[in-house]
């Protein structure tokens, strides 16, 4: 099988709103690699949000490309004319939203295995073995028979991130996972994240946790008004910022 170092590649990507008065994304370039731990930040309604939901097309972009291992995603066919499945390649995105979208009616263990089952085509027993070791690894293989309700919002959130393992994604993608917790949540949900990471699994976070930004992150980028303004290591950003816009966002979020 076909392997890609550049597994996304972002190419002057728009997202436009109200005939283009509105620019949530105005010209974004980027290459995500194999083994990249992103971290996107930046204030409210810089387009953070919009650039990560844009990678699996959850947002439609105005113009631009999104090549993902090799494929251009934005278009409707791929090289042979043929339609472009576009849910095939977002199996191979695992998305974690701030809420965790769980199915309220379902007990955890169904949670994770409904969609190995129904979309990958995996046997029952073999999701369910898989989840149990998933759920394992975050703590929670005790609460594979309760339901959400049951749950802190900790606990749901580490699910949801597992969830999203269970399908054995390329990629994932955490559109500010911690920001709906209550502030004693957060932690564990982090930590989660930081042994996803040192696995080599590629990850983009958009986060205001900026703790989280300067130890796992090995590359962060700043935006702000739908546009990329600075990017580099975190030694970079945090302690050497060159964009005044940077300075200026970091002076009111490090205490």
């Amino acid at each position: 099988m076909e392997t890609y170092d550049k597994l996304i590649q972002v190419k002057n990507l728009k997202k436009h709103y109200n005939k283009g008065v509105i620019k949530a994304l105005d010209g974004v370039t980027l290459d995500i690699n194999k083994g990249d731990v992103i971290v996107i930040i930046g204030p409210s309604g810089s387009g953070k949000s919009s650039l990560l939901r844009s990678l699996n097309l959850l947002e439609e972009p105005t113009e631009g490309t999104i090549l993902f291992e090799g494929v251009d995603i934005t278009k409707k066919k791929d090289s042979n004319g043929k339609k472009l499945d576009i849910d095939k390649h977002r199996q191979k995105m695992g998305m974690v939203f701030q809420h965790f979208n769980l199915f309220p009616h379902k007990t955890i263990l169904q949670n994770m295995t409904v969609a190995p089952i129904k979309v990958k085509g995996v046997p029952q027993a073999e999701a369910e073995k898989k989840a149990l070791e998933l759920l394992g690894r975050v703590g929670l293989a005790d609460r594979a028979g309760a339901y959400p309700i049951q749950l802190s919002g900790g606990q749901k959130q580490r699910v949801a991130i597992v969830r999203a393992l269970a399908m054995e994604p390329d990629v994932m993608l955490f559109d500010e996972p911690t920001s709906a917790l209550d502030p004693e949540m957060v932690g564990e949900v982090l930590d989660v994240m930081k042994k996803l990471a040192k696995t080599g699994m590629t990850m983009v976070v958009v986060t205001h946790e900026m703790g989280f930004a300067k130890e796992v992150g090995n590359r962060v980028i700043f935006m702000d008004e739908g546009k990329i303004l600075e990017e580099g290591s975190p030694d970079a950003i945090f302690n050497h910022p060159q964009n005044p816009r940077l300075k200026d966002f970091l002076s009111k979020v490090l205490y």
